[in-house]
């Protein structure tokens, strides 16, 4: 199937890497025009020659309210209309925990991800209540359940999960869809510099976390920016238009417990106080190629 987006204007944060330009390629495959918002003004460039008439890139600092409208209206005064707003923009945030939270990191984590999903919406609806549309933004599995990513990001996206029912309500009486997509262990830059490494050094790293991740859950292969920009295809597409305020788990089945020898080994302590031979549990295992 192909053409599934002919027709529609889309606007894209965080565009120029990861889940950001895998899904600005895959709309423009599949017939969207695209503005794609981003810092990353030289990658950004290098996307304009290679995708054509098709997309416009634009700087976009996604906290200052002004550069958001700047974007949405690019889109409609360049291509004449906004179908589809995927508030992408985002990183891991700082690696704290509650006891060494600041102001400081706590209003820079929200900002960047609550309240720039929220600046999308509010610029994105006035443009889609004639005709319609979908809005999506990036949330993350770390804001459905603990032990996926630190303390201010984990809050920031549970509040886009939250965010996003609230204003799918709000939206539907315009035929206005709001939904909201929660990636798992994806081989993205994002583990990179939310370790500090500069951007270009952590673009180098993605090859070796999709590598590495194979074993983190139950389907047995890394996660890439495809997969989270197949789901924004469906949610952007007319195939989800009675989809609305929902959070979209794409994560390889992490969510859902350890298996395998992980599974096993969560075991392993009260097996060794039963008496149980832990062969014998390593044995029950399935093994993967």
């Amino acid at each position: 199937m192909s053409g599934r987006l002919e027709g529609k204007v889309a606007v894209v944060t965080g565009a120029a890497s990861g889940i950001g330009r895998g899904t600005v390629e895959l709309f423009v495959r599949e017939g969207a025009k695209v503005v794609g918002a981003d810092l990353q003004d030289d990658k950004g460039a290098r996307m304009a020659e290679e995708l054509g008439d098709a997309f416009r890139y634009i700087r976009c600092d996604v906290t200052d309210e002004a550069q958001v409208k700047a974007a949405i209206d690019l889109a409609v005064s360049e291509f004449g209309k906004l179908d589809i707003l995927f508030n992408n923009a985002g990183t891991g945030g700082a690696l704290e925990n509650i006891e060494n939270v600041t102001g400081e990191s706590f209003d820079s984590v929200m900002h960047l991800h609550v309240l720039a999903a929220l600046y999308g919406i509010k610029h994105a609806l006035p443009h889609m209540k004639a005709n319609g549309g979908s809005i999506i933004s990036t949330a993350s599995i770390a804001g459905m359940q603990n032990g996926f990513g630190p303390i201010l990001y984990s809050v920031a996206k549970a509040g886009i999960i939250h965010m996003t029912k609230l204003a799918a309500v709000q939206a539907a009486p315009f035929r206005v869809r709001v939904n909201c997509i929660c990636p798992g262990l994806i081989a993205t830059p994002i583990f990179g510099t939310s370790m500090g490494m500069a951007r270009q050094v952590a673009d180098t790293t993605v090859k070796a976390i999709a590598e590495a991740s194979g074993s983190s859950q139950p389907i047995p292969r890394g996660g890439l920016p495809s997969d989270i920009a197949e789901a924004a295809l469906y949610l952007g597409s007319d195939g989800s238009s009675f989809v609305t305020g929902q959070a979209l788990a794409v994560e390889g089945g992490i969510t859902l417990g350890p298996s395998g020898t992980a599974a096993a080994s969560a075991f392993a302590p009260i097996a060794v106080a039963m008496g149980i031979d832990l062969e014998a549990i390593a044995a029950m295992t399935p093994e993967t190629n």
